[in-house]
């Protein structure tokens, strides 16, 4: 045989036997015992409460040692286990749970809304449609309150129609021109007034009408101009607390954890 033609044969043979050895797959002498990342999870991204005596509690999935934390303030949870006490935490709002394992740096998160209702802080002018102003369902601006003419009440008891504060028992509605007709203000109303109401309600959903409530403090400015610095420090203060549902919203990054209740409704008159 040709020297040459041999010298290119065992090059190709060689090659050939160095390509295999490469494809080959060897067993990982460490593998991942949990191959799976970390997921968070309450089950349902809605916890609705409950009619029964003891307070509703909600476990997450993890079993880990580490910490848990929620956001905005509002939500009762155990920092060590991560159960969520469902009854005590304000309803109608959307959180942030996140979780940080022991001996960890990585955060997991997840979000979950506790079913109700909620206002959304704004200033709303009377000589505008913002006269009357809607409840939130579920943080989800996209969607109706379930259960309106058939079980849905709000208002029960009379804790906001009695003093003054105009309230549709039907849909939750707040009439803020009947409001200050009706002389929560004053008869002349007095600029930077302003009051706290208790609104009782029950939702004909998965809550099984389970009552929730829901505080709702209102003020008063005659125009623009009288609008005090308090309340733009408030609506400042709150901004990036209200998540919704469907909707872009940036996490608050001031120092203080955001507090969002009770919705504070500015009115501006004229």
């Amino acid at each position: 045989m040709n020297r040459n033609l041999s010298i290119i044969l065992v090059g190709v043979l060689a090659q050939l036997l160095f390509s295999c050895n490469k494809t080959q797959t060897k067993p990982n002498p460490n593998p991942d015992p949990n191959p799976n990342p970390t997921v968070l999870s309450y089950g349902d991204s809605i916890l609705y409460i409950k009619n029964q005596a003891s307070d509703y509690i909600v476990l997450p999935n993890l079993s880990k040692a580490g910490t848990y934390l929620s956001f905005p303030e509002g939500m009762e949870i155990d920092p060590s286990t991560g159960a969520i006490n469902v009854s005590k935490t304000d309803a109608g709002l959307k959180y942030k749970v996140s979780f940080i394992e022991t001996g960890k740096k990585d955060t997991v998160s997840t979000f979950v809304t506790i079913s109700g209702i909620n206002y959304l802080d704004g200033f709303y002018k009377l000589t505008t449609a913002d006269s009357i102003i809607r409840p939130l369902y579920n943080a989800n601006p996209n969607i109706s309150i379930p259960g309106i003419n058939s079980g849905s009440l709000f208002d029960l008891g009379s804790g906001c129609n009695s003093q003054g504060c105009t309230v549709n028992a039907t849909d939750g509605k707040i009439n803020l021109a009947e409001t200050v007709r009706n002389g929560v203000f004053g008869s002349t109303p007095s600029n930077n007034d302003r009051h706290e109401f208790e609104l009782n309600y029950q939702i004909n959903d998965k809550s099984g009408k389970a009552t929730n409530t829901l505080k709702v403090k209102l003020y008063y400015f005659n125009t623009v101009n009288d609008i005090t610095p308090e309340a733009y420090d408030i609506i400042a203060s709150r901004q990036g607390t209200i998540f919704l549902t469907g909707l872009q919203t940036p996490v608050a990054t001031q120092a203080k954890v955001g507090k969002p209740r009770p919705p504070c409704i500015f009115i501006v008159g004229h």
